[in-house]
C-alpha cells in the first residue's frame, strides 16, 4: 500500500478509536493554574520580554503566545514568518539569545511561553533566495536542513477538501509540503522543538495541522526529548472535509475555530440569549481539550470573525469569552491593518501600546480586568442564568462570580440573584462599586454595548482609579454598533446553532 494512502487508513482508524473512547486524551491547556493565553502577534522578542514583565504577568496571563521564530524568506509581509527556510532561530522578531531571555523574563513573571511550529511545509515561490539569517535556499533545497527527497512528492496546491491524500500530501498554497511519514523529516522536526524547550519554550501551537497526518504528528511528539509537551494545534473544520479536528485530540488540544465563527455570527445577527449552552452544547469538541478565540490573525484579515474593527461588539464577545467556561482562551493582539498582507510596524518593536498602529488588545482594560476574572473563578460552574429574551445576560459562576453583559441600545437596570457572599465589590468593568446582599442579590444598571463583572478577587469599594486594573483606555475601545429592534432574526430554539458554510479550508500566508 502506498505511503499516503496507509496514513490515510491508520488516521482513520484513530479517529474511529477516539470515538468510541479508546484514544487517550492530551491535557488541555500548559500546564498550571491560569488558562488564559494572550497572543502578541508578530511583537519581537524583546518586546514579547517587556511585555511579560510589565503587563502580562501582573494581570493574570498563564501563557504568552509568540509567531514563529525560525530563519524564514526576506519581505515585509507578516506571511513571510510562515515560509521557512530553516530551523535556526534568525527571524525577524529576534535571534536564539533574544529567544532566550524573553522566557527568562516571562518565567520570572509567572508567564508560559508558546511558540507558534510551522513544521508542515517550507517555502514557496521559484528561483533562489537568503533567508533572514543568511542561510541560501530554493523551493525543496535548504542546505543543512532539507533535500527534494525530504518532501511530498505531489507538487500542487491542495484544492480539494475531501480528499485526504491530497490535503496531506500536496501543497499548501504552493509551500514545499514536507514527508513528514520519513523518519529523518520527523526527527528533524523533533530536534527543532526540542531546540525550542531547552531555550525555554513550555509549547507550541502547530501550524496548519490538519495538513499533516495525526498518525505523524505522534510520531513527531513521541521522538522528542520532552514527548510530553504541550501543543494546540491547528485544525480547521468544515463540513464534507475529509479531515477532522476531533481526530487530533489524542496529540494534544485542538483549536476550536467554530467558536469565534459563532460568537461574530451571534452578536451581529442573533441573540446573546443563545449562548446559554455554548461549547458543547452547540455540538464543538470536549471542554478541557480546545482552545478557542475571538479571532487571530487569520480571521481578523477574511472576516470571518470579529475584529477590532468591530468596536463594543468585539470587546464584549472576549469579555463573554473569559467570563465563560468552555475551552482554554486565546487573546489575539495584533496591529491595525488595511492591507491583508501588511507586516508589523517597525518590524516587530512595540514601542508603546496604541502606538504607531499596536492595538494591544490583551491590555484594554474591558479584556484584562476579566484574566482576573476568568482566574478568580477557575472550577466553578455556570449557575443563576438570565437573560431577557434578546440582548442582555446574566449568569454567575458559582459563589465566586458573575457577569452581565448588555448588547442593548438601552441601559439595563434590575435585581440580579446570584451566590457571591454578601459585601461590597469592585465592578471591574465599569469601575464602579456594587454592593451584594446576604441573599446573593444586588441591584445594578449596565450601560447599553458593555458588561458587568464582579469577583471575590475583587471584594471592597474600588480604588481611586475605578477598575483594579486601569491602564489608559485605548483609543474607540467602547465604540458601539447599533442593534435594532426592528428587523429581528427569526426565534429558533435557543441554545442551537445556525448552519454554518463549509470552511475552506487553511487560506493563509499568500506565497510571494
Amino acid at each position: 500500500m502506498p505511503g499516503s494512502a496507509r496514513r490515510a487508513v491508520t488516521s482513520v482508524a484513530a479517529c474511529l478509536a477516539l470515538l468510541a473512547g479508546a484514544a487517550p486524551l492530551a491535557r488541555a491547556a500548559v500546564p498550571g493554574d491560569k488558562d488564559v493565553t494572550a497572543v502578541l502577534f508578530q511583537w519581537s522578542f524583546d518586546s514579547v520580554a517587556r511585555e511579560c514583565r510589565d503587563v502580562l504577568g501582573p494581570a493574570g496571563y498563564g501563557s504568552v503566545q509568540v509567531s514563529p521564530p525560525q530563519e524564514h524568506i526576506q519581505g515585509s509581509p507578516w506571511w513571510t514568518s510562515y515560509q521557512p527556510v530553516g530551523y535556526r532561530i534568525a527571524g525577524r522578531l529576534g535571534d536564539r539569545a533574544a529567544f532566550a531571555r524573553m522566557t527568562d523574563a516571562c518565567h520570572a513573571a509567572g508567564v508560559k511561553v508558546v511558540a507558534d511550529a510551522v513544521v508542515n511545509h517550507m517555502s514557496a515561490g521559484t528561483g533562489t533566495g537568503t533567508g533572514t539569517g543568511g542561510t541560501p535556499y530554493t523551493k525543496y533545497t535548504y542546505p543543512g536542513t532539507y533535500r527534494d527527497q525530504d518532501f511530498h512528492t505531489c507538487r500542487r496546491p491542495v484544492a480539494n477538501y475531501t480528499d485526504r491524500a491530497e490535503v496531506q500530501n500536496c501543497e499548501l498554497v504552493g509551500l514545499a509540503d514536507l514527508d513528514t511519514g520519513s523518519a529523518y523529516v520527523r526527527g528533524r522536526i523533533a530536534a527543532y522543538l526540542d531546540d525550542l524547550v531547552s531555550l525555554g519554550a513550555d509549547g507550541f501551537r502547530i501550524d496548519a495541522a490538519k495538513h499533516i497526518a495525526e498518525t505523524d504528528l505522534a510520531a513527531v511528539k513521541a521522538r522528542m526529548k520532552h514527548h510530553d509537551v504541550y501543543w494546540k494545534q491547528e485544525t480547521i473544520g468544515g463540513a464534507g472535509e475529509a479531515v477532522r479536528p476531533e481526530e487530533y485530540l489524542p496529540t494534544g488540544d485542538v483549536q476550536e475555530f467554530r467558536y469565534g465563527r459563532d460568537l461574530k455570527r451571534v452578536l451581529r445577527h442573533e441573540r446573546l440569549a443563545y449562548l446559554r449552552n455554548f461549547g458543547e452544547g452547540w455540538s464543538y469538541l470536549p471542554d478541557g481539550h480546545v482552545s478557542v478565540f475571538v479571532d487571530d490573525w487569520d480571521t481578523e484579515r477574511d472576516g470571518t470573525t470579529l475584529s477590532y474593527k468591530d468596536g463594543a461588539d468585539y470587546t464584549l464577545a472576549n469579555v463573554f469569552m473569559l467570563a465563560w467556561p468552555y475551552g482554554a482562551p486565546d487573546v489575539h493582539s495584533g496591529y491595525e491593518f488595511t492591507d491583508r498582507d501588511a507586516g508589523p510596524p517597525n518590524n516587530g518593536a512595540v514601542s508603546a501600546c496604541w502606538h504607531e498602529g499596536w492595538k494591544c488588545q490583551h491590555k484594554w482594560p474591558e479584556i484584562r480586568a476579566m484574566v482576573g476574572f476568568r482566574n478568580a473563578v477557575r472550577g466553578a460552574p455556570v449557575t443563576d442564568w438570565w437573560d431577557n429574551g434578546y440582548q442582555a445576560i446574566a449568569f454567575g459562576r458559582g459563589g465566586k462570580g458573575y457577569t452581565v453583559v448588555n448588547h442593548e441600545t438601552f441601559p439595563l437596570t434590575r435585581t440580579f440573584r446570584g451566590r457571591l457572599p454578601g459585601g461590597a465589590y469592585c465592578d471591574v468593568q465599569s469601575g464602579r462599586t456594587v454592593t451584594v446582599d446576604a441573599d446573593g442579590t444586588f441591584t445594578a444598571t449596565v450601560a447599553p454595548g458593555t458588561a458587568l463583572a464582579l469577583h471575590t478577587g475583587a471584594r471592597g469599594a474600588c480604588g481611586k482609579q475605578g477598575r483594579p486594573l486601569s491602564p489608559a483606555a485605548p483609543p474607540a475601545s467602547r465604540a458601539r454598533r447599533p442593534v435594532r429592534r426592528t428587523g429581528c432574526p427569526p426565534a429558533r430554539p435557543r441554545g442551537r446553532p445556525a448552519a454554518r458554510p463549509s470552511s475552506p479550508g487553511s487560506t493563509r500566508r499568500s506565497p510571494p
